[in-house]
């Protein structure tokens, strides 16, 4: 059973752009499986063949001679040495969409594209299933909560009830978990992590102690919605602040985790620089913290944090879906603690967001957003909370009730 990701067609908008495409992304959310939806027919190859990959690495010189594109070339990051190759074909035949490139590693790889192919390579960020792709909806369009958004969503719209939404947030978004029910979660994240630690961590970043690394990872998973206290999870973990730098930069680069940036300008000097970090499937996220079901999950200390970390990371995928490497998503944080869960921009225009888990708003949840009318220099647009309510309503004189299905 194949899922229709919504990344398809920007792929073969890359594709007749540029001479390479790069898919990047975390394991298991299906970045193989797509790219051979799109390319049908072409010659495909994987570096986790062990003769492939020697081939690849002692003799790349031939190794385009043997699989001449156009070609699929899985996990590349296995052999960085390609990526000259590569180039010196694009170079000489001027094609475009030769070269379908997937890796899971991008701490490791990003490095040796943007030394070889920059101006060549279309980038492209997947991550797992969105709430979207597996309703079957064909809306594409990036969240934003103005009218024009909300008209064209209305249009292709599929009913969630409030269970449903906490078994989503619960079972993750990996594809494998998405198609086989009977798939035992436990079983699965835990191979996944296992399989994440040993070939991406251990092997690429040089992390010599796995338990330590297991147990700094759960307790980032714990900070999930929460400001990043780099120094407060070395801490915890009995790490030094550099290492724990490390490793979260193995974090963010490998797709696991997710920091949103602060909103600042010269203007708003009271607002913090700190980021909020994210855990971007939520499945795993609750597989390390320990909450096994649905129902202890949504009722749970940690239920209002999941949620924010769910709707964020499903924002985050309509614009990675579209191409947006770099989402234009933010939030908002003073020195007095007030705040505001996101700020999309848009056109120089900041759209305010409040992210609450339960089904009955009122305009108290949108109170914040005074704080950013009353700076002069922001062009503040529509904005709304999103939240667990059945129904898109106005709220005050330009915001809405946003329920979570329109995300």
């Amino acid at each position: 059973m194949y899922i229709r990701r919504h990344g398809e067609k920007t792929i073969q908008n890359l594709a007749e752009m540029f001479g390479a495409i790069l898919v990047t992304g975390p394991r298991q959310v299906g970045k193989t499986t797509m790219l051979k939806e799109i390319t049908g027919s072409i010659t495909y190859v994987t570096l986790d063949d062990p003769i492939l990959l020697m081939t690849a690495k002692e003799q790349s010189s031939t190794f385009l001679k043997d699989n001449p594109p156009p070609i699929f070339i899985d996990e590349i990051q296995y052999a960085p040495n390609l990526f000259s190759q590569i180039k010196m074909h694009i170079d000489k035949s001027k094609k475009k969409g030769q070269f379908f490139l997937s890796g899971s590693q991008q701490f490791k790889m990003m490095k040796d594209v943007s030394e070889s192919l920059a101006g060549r390579i279309g980038l492209f960020t997947l991550l797992g299933l969105s709430l979207r792709e597996k309703k079957g909806v064909f809306h594409d369009k990036p969240f934003l909560p103005t009218d024009e958004y909300f008209l064209g969503r209305e249009t292709d719209l599929t009913n969630i009830t409030y269970d449903e939404i906490w078994e989503e947030i619960h079972r993750g978004s990996m594809p494998e978990l998405w198609i086989n029910q009977n798939f035992d979660w436990q079983i699965f994240y835990g191979s996944y992590v296992k399989t994440y630690i040993e070939r991406d961590v251990r092997d690429l970043a040089q992390v010599g102690d796995e338990m330590k690394f297991l147990q700094f990872m759960t307790e980032v998973a714990g900070y999930t919605g929460q400001l990043l206290n780099v120094s407060s999870l070395a801490r915890n973990v009995g790490v030094s602040q550099p290492t724990a730098d490390r490793w979260l930069s193995i974090l963010i680069a490998s797709g696991i985790i997710y920091l949103l940036k602060p909103y600042f300008n010269n203007i708003t000097k009271r607002t913090i620089k700190t980021p909020k970090l994210y855990f971007l499937d939520t499945g795993l996220a609750a597989y390390l913290t320990r909450w096994n079901t649905p129902e202890t999950l949504k009722n749970g200390a940690m239920a209002g944090a999941f949620f924010k970390s769910f709707v964020i990371s499903e924002i985050i995928k309509s614009y990675y879906n579209k191409g947006i490497l770099e989402p234009p998503l933010y939030f908002y944080r003073d020195k007095d603690m007030n705040e505001i869960d996101l700020l999309i921009e848009n056109d120089g225009i900041l759209h305010p967001v409040e992210i609450k888990k339960h089904a009955d708003p009122t305009k108290k949840d949108i109170s914040q957003f005074r704080l950013i009318d009353k700076i002069s220099s922001i062009n503040r647009g529509v904005g709304g909370v999103i939240c667990l309510y059945d129904n898109l309503l106005t709220l005050g004189d330009k915001d809405k009730i946003i329920p979570v299905k329109y995300i």
